[in-house]
């Protein structure tokens, strides 16, 4: 069976980097599920990838660092080939708190994870999807949140100014390899059912949403596909709420 092509998902082994892995199986891809911890959780979800009939990959790399970066798209070039399509789903909340009950090393640690690790795994990305650098083109979707939007005060602003970034890179990446084959978009979830959510606050949060629900991870992952989906190939430079009106 053909390939649709090969993705990368960073934090693809649970949330809504699993569900875009297994979603895009579903639409014909080989899929490297990157995970920084839980082995177990990312071969699961390569199993499920594989019971699509696609050939799945998982590595682990740690996307704070850039020679685990550098390492695994590395790899998928030896394994599943060039990437066409990559998502950047790897993420950390930080503490939660006030600014002045922050600390440097909490700072540090959600953008050289959330702002960084975008950064260098576009640029593995673009060194092998770019036609400038000989590519064949490609589709690149980060990860933001309605919390860019929202300020997340009181609970976690570093956050929130991490995915602010995400979404400035995005539309400034965009721009400059647009006319080399690749479009560059971000999808911003608002409140969504996963485990990076406390329960007790989702559950306290759902009859306050404008659907009176959380969204799904299914949810997001369908949008993120359809970025990468020749359906939306005048797309980029787009950010796309997925947020249920919040």
């Amino acid at each position: 069976m053909s390939t649709k092509g090969v993705m990368v998902v960073t934090g693809g082994s649970r949330g809504i980097g699993a569900a875009v892995s297994i979603l895009a199986a579903k639409h014909g891809f080989d899929v490297c599920i990157n995970y920084k911890s839980n082995a177990e959780r990312a071969l699961e979800v390569a199993g499920i990838v594989e019971s699509h009939g696609r050939k799945a990959m998982v590595h682990q790399a740690d996307v704070a660092d850039e020679a685990d970066i550098v390492a695994m798209f590395a790899a998928v070039d030896q394994k599943l080939g060039r990437v066409t399509a990559l998502v950047n789903s790897g993420g950390v909340n930080g503490s939660i708190g006030r600014v002045d009950q922050m600390t440097g090393a909490d700072i540090r640690n959600v953008f050289q994870t959330n702002v960084d690790g975008t950064f260098i795994c576009c640029r593995e990305a673009l060194l092998r999807m770019s036609t400038k650098n000989g590519g064949h083109g490609g589709s690149i979707v980060n990860l933001s949140s309605a919390a860019a939007r929202l300020g997340a005060a009181g609970r976690n602003i570093h956050y929130a100014a991490s995915k602010r970034a995400v979404e400035a890179l995005t539309f400034g990446l965009a721009q400059e390899v647009a006319a080399e084959g690749v479009r560059v978009n971000a999808v911003s979830p608002g409140m969504i059912d996963t485990e990076i959510h406390d329960p007790i606050r989702l559950a306290a949060m759902a009859p306050k949403l404008p659907m009176g629900r959380p969204g799904t991870a299914d949810e997001v992952a369908n949008s993120v596909l359809w970025l990468i989906s020749e359906e939306a190939a005048y797309v980029s430079g787009t950010v796309l709420d997925v947020s249920g009106a919040r």
